[in-house]
């Protein structure tokens, strides 16, 4: 396990009443957390949650009222749920975003102290809506729009960068790099990638004394920088980042996979960190610059991020009216409203996000992808509930995109 799941568990465990996260805390958290399971979740959302064309009323977890579970297979009105597949098999979306992948994770021993995390990915084709595997890639980012992925190929870092073909599963083109990379964003636009650049593989494992299994190396970081590319052109621009902890600097370090991404708006680029102040944003020539005013309450374990009208952000783990339920604030003051769900992953609308959720058994991994509503006491299952064994064929990871 690596670091930002231990800080991500930690911080779940103590949202309620808590300041924010002192510097150093990470630190803390290894000591006594090692071995917590990651608790990553989705979000997604749609506008029409009352809208339902064939639904049965099931009983919530810890109240009377009810949530509304659409049979197998139900399409409403900007939804598309399938609660009785875990791990899905046909489409899976509402309103703005869709299920545009999943991946399983599995550790392949390279020697008796030595692994590396391999991801097997399913991919949505955009003509049959049914998800494929396709275990070529190490890493997958899908653009707006569900017909283009950018791919990564195996034994990380890599000089090249696939564009593939969703429909067709054929790579249309390649654009070479000349740092290797093992992550990937596609811009809100689709127009640029982020590639992060790393001079080793980032899914290393290693074992570490007292652990009871693989972790991720706690060491500086191999990070060096990114690539911002032109998807039309295949043109990219470099910047060096020069952060990872060690001794310039031995209160702050990365996980050993911490990619950049791009803002809200595409201008920037920006990365969490474990430690204060948390996130850093950059300029595409790798000058670290100011938060923009959207993004100073964002948390880089929040898949979801900013709304897609700029309004909201999607925040930590509440569990104050519900037992499960994160914070969303206010993007420009950081005024807090609690909605369902156990943590938020994507915007499927300005209202309405996915999340994963917990069922009746009360079991905090055993998780379902649910869309929940702000101001709205329900939830509509998606999918069905996942294994809550970790590095199993059961326990996929959702990968979401803008349709």
């Amino acid at each position: 396990m690596n670091v930002d799941e231990l800080v991500r568990d930690a911080l779940r465990d103590q949202a309620e009443g808590q300041p924010p996260t002192a510097p150093g805390f990470a630190d803390r958290v290894l000591a006594v957390r090692r071995r917590r399971r990651s608790r990553r979740l989705a979000t997604a959302a749609a506008a029409a949650v009352a809208v339902v064309a064939v639904a049965v009323a099931v009983p919530t977890l810890d109240s009377g009222k009810q949530d509304v579970r659409p049979s197998g297979g139900v399409e409403r009105t900007g939804i598309t749920a399938h609660p009785d597949q875990s791990p899905p098999r046909d489409l899976i979306a509402a309103g703005r975003v869709a299920l545009a992948a999943y991946y399983t994770t599995r550790n392949i021993e390279l020697s008796a102290d030595r692994a590396v995390a391999e991801r097997t990915y399913w991919l949505l084709n955009p003509a049959t809506k049914k998800y494929a595997k396709d275990d070529r890639w190490s890493y997958v980012a899908v653009a707006p729009g569900l017909r283009t992925a950018a791919v990564l190929e195996r034994d990380l870092p890599v000089p090249r960068i696939g564009l593939l073909d969703l429909a067709s599963g054929q790579v249309k083109r390649w654009i070479p790099v000349d740092r290797p990379v093992a992550g990937v964003e596609f811009s809100p636009d689709g127009r640029k990638l982020v590639a992060t650049a790393y001079s080793e593989n980032p899914d290393r494992r290693v074992k570490i004394d007292g652990s009871e299994g693989w972790d991720a190396p706690f060491t500086e970081s191999d990070r060096t920088g990114f690539h911002v590319v032109d998807v039309a052109s295949g043109s990219s621009s470099w910047a060096g980042v020069d952060f990872g902890g060690g001794a310039h600097d031995p209160d702050a370090f990365l996980n050993s996979r911490q990619d950049f991404g791009f803002t809200h708006d595409g201008r920037l680029a920006w990365s969490g960190m474990p430690t204060e102040p948390g996130k850093k944003f950059y300029d595409f020539t790798g000058k670290e610059v100011p938060a923009p005013s959207l993004e100073k309450y964002r948390d880089w374990f929040v898949d979801a991020g900013v709304s897609p009208d700029g309004r909201l952000v999607a925040g930590q783990f509440a569990g104050r009216k519900w037992k499960t339920s994160s914070f969303v604030l206010d993007a420009r003051t950081g005024k807090q409203r609690e909605v369902r769900g156990q943590q938020l992953l994507a915007w499927a609308d300005g209202n309405s996000l996915v999340a994963w959720d917990i069922g009746q058994d009360g079991n905090e991994y055993h998780q379902r992808l649910v869309l929940v509503t702000i101001g709205g006491e329900k939830t509509t299952p998606l999918s069905d509930f996942r294994s809550p064994k970790d590095n199993t064929k059961g326990r996929w990871e959702p990968v979401f995109a803008q349709r």
